[in-house]
C-alpha cells in the first residue's frame, strides 16, 4: 500500500505501541495534534509529555488513551469514528468524504490512491487514527 502523509506522530521519547487500559490490546501511537482536531472541546484538553494512542476496536468505547491510562471516549469527540461505527454511511476516508459504502467503488478507491500519491491528503489530522485510510478500504 502506498505511504500516505509523512508521519510525525511517532516520537523517539515514547513507545510506538501501548496497551488500551479498557480492552487490553496494543495499539499504535497518535499525535496530540490529531486528538485536538477531533475532541469536542480542545480548549479544555492539554497534552502532557507522554505517548498517546488510538484504539481501533469497534467494541471499545475508548478512542484515545495515554501512557498514564487517561482515556478519551467516543462521546468526547465531535467526529464520528468510522472504524468504530461500521455503518454504510460511516466515513472511511476523512480527507475526501468517502463512506464505507462508497469505498467499495474501485474508481473512488483509485481516486484516493492517486491523491495520496500526490500528497493531497491530510490524514494525520483529518483521520481520527492519524494514519492513512487506504488500509481500511475493502
Amino acid at each position: 500500500m502506498t505511504q500516505c502523509c509523512p508521519s510525525s506522530n511517532t516520537s523517539q521519547k515514547h513507545p510506538s505501541h501501548h496497551t488500551c487500559p479498557i480492552n487490553g490490546k496494543r495499539y499504535n501511537s497518535v499525535s496530540p495534534t490529531t486528538i485536538l482536531h477531533h475532541i469536542k472541546e480542545p480548549w479544555k484538553w492539554s497534552s502532557s509529555e507522554q505517548g498517546y494512542y488510538f484504539c481501533s476496536d469497534p467494541n471499545c468505547e475508548v478512542v484515545y488513551f495515554a501512557q498514564d491510562n487517561l482515556t478519551i471516549a467516543k462521546s468526547s469527540l465531535r467526529t464520528k469514528v468510522g472504524i468504530k461505527e461500521k455503518m454504510a454511511s460511516s466515513l472511511i476516508c476523512y480527507c475526501f468524504g468517502v463512506t464505507n459504502e462508497k469505498a467499495k467503488n474501485k474508481d473512488i478507491k483509485d481516486f484516493v490512491i492517486k491523491k495520496t500519491k500526490e500528497k493531497s491528503c491530510a490524514c494525520e489530522t483529518r483521520n481520527p487514527s492519524g494514519r492513512c485510510c487506504l488500509k481500511d478500504f475493502p
